[in-house]
């Protein structure tokens, strides 16, 4: 056994770690022989002195061998999405049953919201009854049985990334390519994938701010994954916006099957959502090239079976079986209902997208803490977009709060976090850049 402290030293004074040192310390983070506080100077440490690839495939292997490793005998291909998270990201909710409608099997192991990004753990939180922890055989049954399964991870599947994970979100250290890259693949391997696209987001409300760093954290994961054998594509995609116009858990939710129902398509969420299923698809075998997958999806859509599938995935997790057809029976409500309008028309020339995200928090949607309980409730709708015309007719937002005061401050944090001009602005480019 090697002493923690000792391999903390190693990685602070920027030494190399070996395979076997890596695998001992993330072996006593899974057992406890590691504390919360020397996994967050482990973090902090490999923040500032970074990994190499030898490394980072070693902590890769360790987190995903800390638990089970699934293996599955389905009658189609096992595939994921995975995002490095960001504002109105709800993409995982209806890209799972437009998948699992074209074919695919999706067991997507989910996490919960860190730093100003919401989580897609927290937004299942948000369906009364879902069960987002269930045992391994459930979730193979629900995976095999409705094609989908969304859900947190549980204690058998990549145990060590779990404890890391909730560290990181109050540590300052979330930001950290080398962690993400290791925290995402250790789960994406525990779930014995058959092909893996990532969405790795740029811009004012992504952890990559820079285009470089988000090219540079989606040739890490492509490299790590490929190495490990399984193939994964990433798209770089904007993030200056909120993507789709809902943040917030319940609202979130909402807006999902507003969008799988066909009520709201709103073209942003909706194109980024279909390339990334279509890269899904091409991976899997299940089109023969993007435009192709890209049809297949629409039908699936348009033929409501995604919203189908996503119907029965809430209730076989111990959901209600009618959210679909009524999800204000069933989803919370904000006690205060406030629209933020601008006094003169204008154009969103430039939206701090990160100061959205926190401004949930504020409102209570997020956390501060690990151990923090969130309401669901809370949060934005209709947020505008880079290029979107503003004024007293087009609102910025409308707001949902626990009361009025806690309205007050979102609305001071989501009049600061827009800059309004009188010219016409362009649109933000959605997708950035394809890395395979």
């Amino acid at each position: 056994m090697m002493l923690p402290q000792e391999t903390i030293r190693a990685k602070r004074d920027g030494h190399e770690l070996e395979p076997e040192r890596i695998a001992d310390f993330i072996a006593g983070l899974t057992d406890g022989r590691v504390t919360e506080g020397q996994a967050a100077a482990f973090a902090m440490a490999v923040f500032f002195r970074r990994l190499s690839l030898a490394e980072r495939v070693a902590l890769t292997r360790a987190m995903t061998e800390s638990g089970t490793v699934l293996a599955w005998d389905l009658p189609g291909p096992v595939l994921d999405k995975h995002s490095t998270g960001g504002v109105g990201d709800a993409v995982s909710l209806a890209l799972a049953p437009m998948v699992a409608a074209c074919g695919g099997y999706v067991p997507m192991i989910s996490g919960r919201g860190l730093g100003h990004t919401g989580g897609t753990l927290d937004k299942l939180g948000a369906i009364p009854g879902y069960d987002a922890r269930p045992d391994l055989d459930r979730f193979r049954r629900i995976t095999r049985e409705v094609g989908c399964a969304i859900i947190g991870q549980t204690p058998d599947l990549a145990p060590a990334d779990a404890r890391l994970y909730a560290i990181r979100d109050v540590t300052g250290t979330v930001e950290s390519l080398d962690l993400i890259t290791a925290s995402i693949l250790s789960k994406k391997l525990a779930a014995g994938l058959d092909g893996l696209v990532m969405d790795v987001k740029v811009g004012s409300g992504a952890f990559m701010a820079e285009p470089d760093q988000a090219r540079g954290l989606g040739e890490a994961i492509v490299g790590v994954a490929g190495g490990a054998g399984l193939p994964t594509v990433a798209l770089v995609t904007d993030m200056d916006s909120p993507l789709a116009s809902a943040a917030g858990n319940a609202l979130e939710v909402a807006y999902a099957l507003d969008y799988l129902a066909g009520r709201d398509r709103e073209p942003p969420f909706h194109a980024i959502t279909v390339e990334l299923a279509a890269e899904m698809l091409v991976l899997g075998r299940l089109a023969d090239g993007l435009p192709a997958a890209r049809a297949r999806l629409e039908e699936a859509l348009d033929s409501g079976r995604a919203l189908e599938i996503f119907s029965r995935m809430v209730a076989a997790c111990g959901g209600p079986s009618d959210l679909a057809e009524r999800p204000g029976q069933h989803l919370a409500r904000a006690g205060v209902v406030r629209t933020v309008t601008m006094p003169e028309p204008g154009c969103v020339a430039r939206v701090m997208t990160r100061a959205i995200g926190l401004a949930v928090i504020g409102l209570g949607g997020g956390r501060t803490r690990p151990q923090d309980d969130i309401d669901p409730a809370v949060g934005f709708t209709g947020l505008a977009r880079v290029g979107d015309a503003v004024g007293p007719d087009r609102p910025l937002a409308t707001i949902y709060a626990r009361d009025a005061a806690a309205a007050d401050r979102a609305e001071a944090a989501l009049r600061a976090a827009y800059t309004i001009v009188a010219e016409p602005q362009p649109a933000d480019i959605l997708l950035r850049a394809r890395i395979a």
